[in-house]
C-alpha cells in the first residue's frame, strides 16, 4: 500500500483559486495531466512528493472517482469547469478565472490558476 503525502497548491502570478491541499489515496491515486499529451512538469512535481501516480489523461482516460487532482492547460472555458464540475480538485498552469458555460461549478476550494513548479510545496 502507498505511502500517499500532501501537497499544498498555491496560486500563481496572476492566478485565481486555492489554496488546494491534495493528498492521493489508494481510490484516488491519478494525478491527471490533461495538458496536450505525455506528463506535465506539474503533475510529475505533485506525483513525485505525494505518492500519487501521474497519469497522462489526454492518451487514456480514468474515472472521475479516481482522479486525486486534474493539472490542465485551459485558458478558456471547456476543461476549465469539466473537472470541477465532477468535483476533481483543478489545477490550470495558465492564470485564469471562473468563466464559461461550466462557471458556477467552479470554486476556489476546487481550482487554483497560474500555477508554476514553485506554487507546489510539501503540506
Amino acid at each position: 500500500m502507498a505511502d500517499y503525502k500532501a501537497v499544498k497548491i498555491d496560486k500563481g502570478p496572476g492566478g485565481w483559486g486555492g489554496p488546494l491541499t491534495i493528498k492521493p489515496t489508494a481510490d484516488r491515486p491519478y494525478i491527471y495531466s490533461v495538458t496536450g499529451g505525455g506528463i506535465h512538469p506539474l503533475a510529475a512535481k505533485i506525483a513525485e512528493l505525494t505518492g500519487g501516480e501521474a497519469f497522462d489523461g489526454f492518451s487514456s482516460s480514468k474515472p472521475f472517482d479516481e482522479i486525486a487532482v486534474a493539472v490542465i492547460d485551459c485558458g478558456g472555458t471547456a476543461r476549465i469547469g469539466v473537472y470541477p464540475m465532477k468535483k476533481v480538485p483543478t489545477v490550470d498552469i495558465h492564470a485564469t478565472s471562473p468563466a464559461g458555460p461550466l462557471a458556477m461549478f467552479i470554486t476556489e476550494d476546487l481550482l487554483v490558476t497560474g500555477v508554476k513548479l514553485d506554487n507546489i510545496n510539501p503540506a
